[in-house]
């Protein structure tokens, strides 16, 4: 990424108004990237699962949940949220999309580091998140930016689906080894 390109991306917390903006974007990127991985009806059902307004804001006044956008050249170019887990010292990186046109361009990267910053100043000594087993481009992604395979679960979501996810885990402060020591 430019100098330029960095300086035209920011990371903001979203609101109630970009609730709107935020499903159409979703469902943009989903349907450029989820079909050759889990069926049209998944993705229908997972959007509305994740992303119907009343979801999100819900989500946006819940303590423990953050959700931010990807402004580049002041559009909506992305979206990440993040939530504390039940795990001491662990916060679940639940969503982090960037839209294909600027991707592998560095945002992510961006996100992933805000997400790490989150983690940090809550007290989280490690990022985790799940990610489908055949998603090869984000597994291949989050590898990148210091991520490891933990776990491989499948769980059932309802509406007759389920996923088949790698979980994967990211020392965020402290010593690396920690991840595998406390990240059972």
């Amino acid at each position: 990424m430019t100098m330029r390109e960095r300086q035209a991306a920011r990371i903001e917390p979203l609101t109630a108004e970009d609730v709107g903006p935020l499903y159409a974007l979703a469902r943009e990127i989903w349907y450029a990237h989820y079909p050759a991985i889990i069926s049209v009806a998944q993705i229908e059902y997972m959007l509305e699962e994740r992303y119907n307004a009343g979801v999100v804001l819900a989500e946006l006044r819940r303590d423990g949940t953050w959700w931010d956008k990807l402004l580049v050249a002041g559009q909506l170019a992305g979206f990440a949220s993040y939530l504390v887990t039940g795990n001491a010292g662990e916060m679940k990186l639940d969503k982090l999309y960037v839209h294909p046109r600027l991707q592998r361009r560095g945002y992510g990267g961006m996100m992933v580091e805000r997400a790490c910053e989150i983690a940090r100043s809550h007290g989280c000594s490690r990022l985790v998140l799940a990610v489908n087993k055949n998603n090869r481009s984000a597994i291949a992604a989050y590898l990148k930016h210091g991520f490891s395979i933990r776990d491989a679960v499948v769980k059932d979501i309802g509406g007759g689906f389920v996923m088949d996810d790698y979980i994967m885990v990211k020392a965020v402060t402290g010593d690396p080894s920690t991840v595998l020591r406390t990240g059972q």
